[in-house]
């Protein structure tokens, strides 16, 4: 069993090697790694890799099971041994016999070829290996380049592995990982996604809720940092929405958790988000706002400042507080004081779906109560219980497959269908309430084609909707009882 964090270099890399970190120049090795797979990908569906690597004249066959990876952190079970020659050989001792029907032949997928430096680092009681490889990843004439860096956990604890990323960090920015080398090689074999959005969770009934807590988060952590290398690529609305999303699905999981958490260390977290999350938003109100704008001199003006305010996204996105605070994250999730306090240690121990109930209850009293007389409200009020909506409905996703029962499947799907209802709704009236804010901020308010945005929106009606899908989420049967 291997424990590593992976990072990606994003600049700098040579002010790595012969600093007072990594004192010198470091042991560098040629590598070709070839990886196989079958026609329908049946090892990589299954988080399985199969390579045949070659360093001199030497050629080793490693197999690797990436189901327990999360991000930036990977710990993976590993084969190795010895290939004779450049295609690989199955046997019984790998999960691959189980998922390659004999009749099934492995083909070549990709190319991974890289120069590796390599040193060994005594941290406290640790001893570390530091890997840095640079070269690239290429399948026929499509290629990507490669610049990680693996810091490898070979004894003691996992805290100096955070602690030596830190320190590196601040000599040349590294990013988490989110995909290993075998899963950006499949990854370059088909068409790029424009963005990421959130998948079911994989929980299961035997997890605990801080099993449950870990799974979420590294989700989320995942979608983010996909999205945010997208961000970067494309200056897209759909990554810049889509990251944004799995902030608040971070914040989200923070408050739904919250009788799990240490106070003080979590809490600091969850407003880091929320600081991150308030800094890319503007960029996503002018998207909203200029998919309502009819072309002409009020959209062109949107347009200036959008562009404007993408440029703060990659700026903030560049920051250094930017990356500490995923790494930080991880740290916390993976070695954080809340596994350890003996107070919470029941909440801990609870069973995921015991715990999924209790929360799901709680988020609906609470959408309950604030949604009554939900047509008076005014603009504060109706927020407040578009937010508790929202961490209903990322509650309903993160504990889907905790409710698998036909009975409680059908059921799940009326209510989730219901909430949606609702969070529409309450998006399209808050919309309309801050647009006016933001036309104000850019000197448009008194803008005729700004009037005939704002009225758009057609609050009457969209009040007289809200409340009646409120009424119909409130009598939809709770499926997790």
């Amino acid at each position: 069993m291997e424990v590593e964090l992976k990072l990606l270099v994003v600049d700098h890399a040579d002010r790595l090697g012969g600093s007072e970190l990594l004192p010198d120049k470091g042991k560098a090795v040629r590598q070709r790694s070839t990886y196989f797979d079958t026609a329908d990908r049946a090892l990589s569906t299954a988080g399985v890799s199969l390579r045949i690597r070659q360093a001199g004249t030497d050629r080793t066959q490693t197999v690797k099971s990436s189901a327990t990876s999360s991000v930036g952190l990977f710990s993976r079970q590993e084969w190795e041994k010895p290939a004779d020659g450049d295609l690989p050989r199955i046997d019984g001792e790998t999960p691959v016999a189980d998922l390659v029907e004999p009749s099934q032949p492995l083909m070549r997928v990709f190319q991974v070829d890289v120069t590796r430096r390599i040193w060994n680092i005594r941290a406290d009681d640790s001893q570390i290996e530091a890997v840095l490889d640079r070269g690239d990843i290429s399948s026929g004439d499509r290629r990507t380049p490669v610049c990680e860096l693996e810091l490898e956990l070979k004894s003691g604890k996992a805290a100096p592995l955070f602690d030596l990323a830190r320190k590196l960090d601040a000599m040349a920015p590294l990013r988490l990982a989110v995909l290993s080398k075998a899963e950006r090689g499949h990854r370059l074999t088909q068409a790029q996604r424009g963005s990421i959005k959130a998948k079911t969770v994989p929980l299961s009934r035997d997890m605990t809720a801080a099993e449950a807590l870990q799974a979420i988060l590294q989700d989320c952590l995942a979608q983010f940092r996909l999205n945010e290398d997208l961000l970067l690529d494309s200056r897209a609305p759909e990554p810049l929405h889509q990251a944004r999303v799995a902030l608040r699905r971070m914040r989200s999981a923070f408050s739904i958790f919250k009788p799990l958490l240490g106070a003080d260390q979590a809490r600091d977290l969850r407003d880091r988000l929320g600081r991150l999350s308030k800094e890319l938003g503007q960029a996503r109100d002018l998207d909203v706002l200029m998919q309502r704008a009819d072309p002409g001199p009020l959209r062109d003006r949107i347009l200036r400042e959008r562009e404007a305010a993408y440029d703060h996204v990659t700026e903030v996105l560049q920051r250094p507080e930017t990356r500490a605070l995923m790494l930080d994250l991880v740290e916390w999730l993976n070695c954080g004081p809340w596994l350890t306090e003996s107070t919470i240690a029941d909440q801990r121990a609870q069973p995921a779906r015991d715990f999924a109930a209790g929360a799901l209850r709680r988020f609906r009293r609470k959408v309950k109560k604030k949604g009554r007389h939900l047509a008076n409200l005014d603009d504060a009020a109706r927020h407040e219980l578009r937010k508790d909506a929202k961490k209903l409905r990322y509650a309903t996703g993160f504990f889907k497959d905790l409710f698998d029962g036909k009975k409680e499947r059908s059921r799940q799907k009326a209510f989730i269908g219901a909430l949606k209802k609702v969070q529409d709704k309450l998006g399209a009236l808050n919309d309309l309430a801050t647009a006016p804010q933001l036309l104000d901020r850019l000197g448009l308010s008194g803008d005729s084609d700004s009037a005939v945005l704002l009225a758009r929106g057609r609050k009457k009606s969209l009040l007289s909707k809200a409340e009646s899908s409120h009424r119909d989420l409130i009598d939809a049967r709770r499926y997790w009882k």
